[in-house]
């Protein structure tokens, strides 16, 4: 855990109690409203701070900002001008909705700054040029590995010398609230002579969280642990979706893709990683030891509570795991250096996926191949409904936040419903 103290904030803003959206959070994303087109706003509780107008009100003058930067349907050209920018620009609301500061509380603009946030339509945060995901929980690789493989033998011999991960599909990415089809496939069970084709009869989710890159770089070069972070701009939660009956017949020899790439689902809100310093916990101890270039010397976790619920449609919402991103035994530094180690170049809105989250406990494991321990036994809901996998009209719903000395720093949530197969 961090050892810096968490200074004492309070906002003239009404934020309700164990509001994720609080005076330390205030994470960017793209909303539009009835009246407004797209545009880049701050969350702070039930409210949204439109940042075009606090720009045209001239609240950031003299920080030097392009014309225009806050009405955009992404992130992307914001997060390029740099983290020194960024962290100007929040740090600037931040200080503007202070208790103690006058001006934008008793601007004749405040009403206009302020966006009532359940009267807005949330979009895609950024513009995702190439994605990639790792598989960076050893307790969900070792339950795979037992189920799948040998008990005695569940990780492969690379696993613990470098972050396992593979590139997915960014076109299928899609913000919170958009339903999901249920995916078509091939699949083979043990017992069918022959391969067959239709809906999945294994569809699950997977609790992940997503780093967003910040700072493009040339091709050729190589980003060490030490510099990692300078190029991580924020977070959000994820829900990698897959169709393990897919999956399973397809991924070998080289991999996952139609098991995966039919849909993944991101929560609107980016944190950014300075919201997220307080909350910083000691990294896993690896053994054996990993080469130079994946060494760190800072701590790069970070104690996030996870959740995730299953609501059958009508029905109420049922909490069947509770994670923690601290579990991670391969760190985003980490992840980050690997993935550059060969040359292979980032660019400005990449993302990049934790893999399952899963802890050590049975009511951690993140994802529904591990709760249902390969369709082997069910997972009670309440009202009396059971689950080994996702049916059609379900809605999983997944939430993650910070929660240190009475002060919380949360991600909203991340939610999608399963329609049938088209």
């Amino acid at each position: 855990m961090s050892d810096s103290p968490i200074p004492t904030l309070s906002t003239w803003v009404e934020v309700p109690k164990n509001s994720d959206f609080t005076i330390y959070n205030l994470p960017f994303g793209i909303f539009k409203n009835k009246k407004l087109s797209p545009r880049i706003g701050m969350a702070i509780g039930d409210k949204i701070v439109d940042l075009s107008v606090l720009d045209q009100e001239g609240f950031f003058a003299n920080m030097f900002l392009p014309e225009g930067i806050f009405i955009k349907d992404s992130l992307n050209e914001l997060i390029a001008l740099g983290k020194v920018q960024t962290k100007k620009i929040r740090e600037r609301v931040q200080s503007l909705l202070l208790s103690e500061n006058e001006e934008l509380r008793d601007h004749s603009a405040r009403g206009k700054v302020m966006v009532t946030r359940k009267e807005a339509e949330m979009l895609l945060p950024v513009k995702i040029g190439d994605y990639t995901d790792f598989y960076s929980s050893i307790e969900h690789a070792t339950n795979v590995g037992k189920m799948f493989r040998d008990p005695e033998n569940a990780l492969l011999p690379n696993w613990r010398h470098l972050p396992v991960g593979y590139h997915g599909r960014a076109s299928s990415i899609v913000v919170s609230g958009t339903p999901i089809h249920r995916p078509k496939g091939q699949f083979k069970d043990p017992d069918m002579e022959m391969p067959a084709f239709g809906p999945s009869r294994r569809l699950d989710f997977e609790l992940e969280l997503a780093f967003i890159t910040g700072k493009q770089t040339k091709l050729g070069d190589s980003i060490s642990t030490e510099d990692a972070e300078d190029y991580i701009f924020g977070f959000v939660l994820f829900n990698d979706w897959s169709a393990r009956d897919i999956q399973a017949w397809e991924y070998v020899p080289l991999g996952p893709f139609l098991g995966k790439s039919f849909g993944s689902s991101i929560s609107p809100w980016v944190v950014t990683l300075e919201a997220l310093e307080y909350f910083r916990t000691p990294n896993p101890v690896q053994e054996p030891e990993v080469l130079p270039y994946l060494k760190c010397e800072k701590d790069h976790n970070f104690d996030i509570n996870l959740e995730v619920l299953i609501q059958p449609d009508g029905k109420k919402p049922s909490k069947v795991c509770s994670s923690n991103f601290k579990h991670m035994y391969w760190n985003v530094a980490q992840q980050l250096a690997h993935h550059t180690s060969n040359g292979c170049n980032i660019n400005v809105g990449d993302m990049m996926a934790s893999g399952t989250i899963s802890g050590p406990s049975d009511d951690s494991l993140g994802s529904m191949l591990e709760l249902s321990w390969k369709g082997t036994r069910a997972v009670k809901l309440e009202e009396g409904e059971e689950r080994k996998f996702i049916e059609d009209g379900d809605t999983v719903i997944m939430r993650g936040y910070a929660e240190r000395d009475g002060v919380r720093v949360g991600f909203g949530e991340v939610s999608s419903q399963i329609l049938p197969a088209k």
